[in-house]
């Protein structure tokens, strides 16, 4: 088979210059065409543009989105701060999320503050005396701290072992008989400036758990930053009332409080 000479010391006219190149650093363009390689220019992207094809069809699997109710936050050190006989109440809790006339449940807090028991702040009793889902008055083991109107949480769950605790929302506190009254059953406690989802209303046995909460009002303050420089509306803090008088000014409540929403559902 005749094989071709490799064009040592052959020249080769351009098509694009019309000058003499050695053969061997000859190219050839997108065009067609010889040229030197000091000639050679690329095709122009613009005159091969990528095809267009249609959007894609939605996810086969997909699902519409969900709104997760509000959990429990994590309290500053020592987040209590009472006020000699007042019922003014100081909560430190760095960037909370919280709102004006949300209300807070508290847990876990770990000793009296003020001469304010515990139990005062975290609100927990027990029902005394079972009620129907229509029910428009229920009676408390102790409602003396529970502050009026506001919401309660009665704890709850089905025979799956679900959690469908029931908030509850009254306006009237009788201290004499530990009656609270006015009851809105099935209802949800503003919580992040929204209300969530409703619960159910059902019936409830004596002794079932009762968890109260306080409605608080947000505290912001003015803090100057280097980078960026300028000021920022920031919020560490919120107050709200106790039903009775603290009998000292005092700060405490140990590590790892939280407060959240009255009714922790899943």
């Amino acid at each position: 088979m005749t094989s071709y000479s490799k064009g040592k010391y052959s020249l080769m006219i351009s098509d694009r210059s019309g000058l003499a190149f050695p053969y061997r650093e000859m190219v050839k363009e997108w065009t067609g065409m010889w040229v030197h390689s000091s000639e050679y220019e690329p095709k122009q992207p613009q005159l091969q543009p990528k095809p267009i094809i249609g959007d894609p069809q939605g996810l086969q699997h997909a699902k519409p989105s969900r709104k997760a109710f509000a959990t429990p936050v994590v309290l500053d050190n020592n987040p209590i701060t009472t006020t000699a006989s007042s019922t003014s109440v100081t909560v430190k809790c760095k960037d909370q999320p919280w709102s004006t006339d949300d209300y807070i449940r508290f847990q876990n807090l770990d000793n009296a503050v003020g001469g304010v028991a515990k139990a005062t702040f975290e609100l927990t009793t027990t029902l005394n005396g079972a009620i129907s889902a229509s029910a428009t008055s229920l009676v408390l083991t102790d409602s003396s701290q529970f502050v009026a109107p506001g919401y309660i949480c009665i704890q709850l769950f089905d025979s799956d072992g679900n959690d469908v605790s029931e908030t509850i929302y009254y306006t009237t506190n009788t201290t004499g008989s530990n009656t609270l009254s006015g009851l809105t059953r099935g209802t949800a406690a503003t919580i992040n400036g929204a209300t969530p989802e409703s619960t159910t209303a059902a019936a409830h046995s004596s002794g079932a758990k009762v968890f109260g909460s306080y409605k608080i009002t947000k505290q912001t303050t003015t803090e100057t930053i280097a980078s960026p420089p300028g000021n920022v509306t920031v919020s560490n803090s919120f107050t709200f009332s106790l039903k009775n008088n603290a009998s000292s000014a005092e700060t405490g409540g140990g590590f790892f409080a939280f407060g959240g929403p009255v009714n922790m559902r899943p």
